[in-house]
């Protein structure tokens, strides 16, 4: 089952936020997540807020889920108040998002644009398994507003999926973004793993040439993460597969790297590649680079001006608060600004853009003269006063952020 909601202070019925989290609303690029949280069947790996249809029961319909998030979308405009605040970017995750029909993905995303407004040119993405959709479904999706798509492909390998219990053939992704391409989708992005157990080196590279060739425009690529109560971590302990190694996630990551730059993809964010500045993901860059957020549905996470909540998991419970005319947030916390910085850093130094110089505690300043001198650090950023990641940075990434904020 998914992980347990964070602890927090009680979140108000009402939804009220504090008033330094409205302070500047409207100053900042302000997106809307939806969390769509229905899937055929639970991938071994997944540890995210997501239900089969067994696991549903009883007052938590699918049918009726796009009325309800609707709902929330509605406590949003009241919540925030009448000022102007335009929509940049709107991303329906999951789950499966495609497992509702396009016409309830595309009146969410009307309802967005009548009670906000999107913005000229917003991003609008979805993502999608790749056996979810097909060519009538996102012709609706496109004329329904979307402009992105994300598929999940993870492997081209079929003995990598059976290991990640993906149901997918290893050539429908390619086939996935030929179909989106015809639809009208300006930009398509592929999601792979890498450090699969069983996966080998040849395997690896075999993902990452038939992701090239299907024509997206983006890709993303992860090192597994074994998450505990997953079958995956059931099946590790229980001695069925070897546990990933951190030295071969690294090696796939220079694979990954090496050969995506070779197609014309440029890292932009250590685990993101884009053919141009075009194909970024402008909502994923809404939070790194501290934007705020409405996240509606059963467990989203939302952040608005240093107020973080998070939205009760179940999705009956979900449906149950906003039925009642209530807030379906469970709890939230004010960060204070020596989060806030974290955070900043945590996220920005992983961007190609950098973070600067300037904004470094004094006492990280050794840290940051040892990582440029262990070639962690760019040469010509850091004469420019920006901490920029040379690809061996970007592998340490994690430990320096670690040292920095010591």
């Amino acid at each position: 089952m998914p992980s347990t909601l964070p602890d927090g202070d009680p979140a108000p019925t009402t939804g009220e936020l504090p008033d330094s989290a409205l302070r500047g609303l409207g100053e900042r690029p302000f997106g809307f997540y939806v969390h769509v949280p229905f899937c055929v069947t639970r991938c071994g790996y997944c540890d995210f807020n997501t239900y089969t249809a067994a696991e549903l029961g009883p007052g938590a319909s699918q049918r009726d889920y796009a009325d309800t998030v609707v709902e929330e979308v509605r406590l949003a405009r009241r919540v925030l108040g009448e000022r102007e605040l335009p929509v940049d970017t709107v991303f329906f995750g999951g789950g499966t998002p495609t497992l509702l029909p396009p016409e309830d993905l595309a009146r969410v995303l009307a309802a967005i644009d009548s009670e906000f407004g999107l913005r000229p040119g917003a991003e609008v993405t979805t993502e999608a398994n790749p056996e979810s959709v097909d060519p009538p479904a996102l012709e609706k999706l496109r004329h329904g507003g979307f402009n992105r798509i994300s598929f999940g492909m993870q492997s081209a390998r079929e003995h990598v999926l059976r290991v990640l219990d993906r149901k997918h053939t290893p050539g429908r992704p390619a086939a996935a973004v030929r179909e989106a391409r015809q639809a009208g989708f300006e930009h398509v992005n592929l999601d792979l793993i890498y450090s699969t157990p069983g996966e080998s080196d040849d395997d690896w590279r075999a993902s990452l040439a038939a992701a090239i060739e299907a024509g997206p425009d983006h890709v993303s690529a992860y090192s597994l993460i074994v998450e505990e109560g997953t079958r995956l971590a059931a099946r590790i302990r229980r001695g069925e597969l070897p546990v990933p190694d951190d030295d071969v996630a690294a090696d796939r990551y220079l694979i990954a790297d090496e050969m995506l730059a070779e197609a014309g993809f440029h890292w932009y964010e250590v685990s993101n590649w884009a053919a141009s500045e075009q194909a970024r993901c402008r909502h994923n860059l809404l939070y790194w680079t501290g934007g705020d957020w409405w996240a509606a549905g059963p467990g989203a996470h939302s952040h608005v001006g240093g107020t973080r909540w998070w939205n009760v998991k179940h999705p009956a419970a979900y449906a149950q608060r906003l039925a009642a005319g209530v807030s379906p947030a469970h709890s939230r916390e004010v960060l204070g600004a020596d989060d806030r910085a974290a955070e900043r850093l945590m996220l920005e130094l992983r961007l190609v853009t950098g973070y600067p110089l300037g904004d470094v505690a004094p006492a990280a300043r050794p840290v940051v003269a040892d990582a440029l001198a262990r070639g962690l650090l760019e040469p010509e950023p850091f004469k420019a006063g920006l901490m920029v990641l040379t690809l061996r940075g970007r592998l340490l990434a994690d430990a320096l952020v670690r040292d920095l904020l010591v």
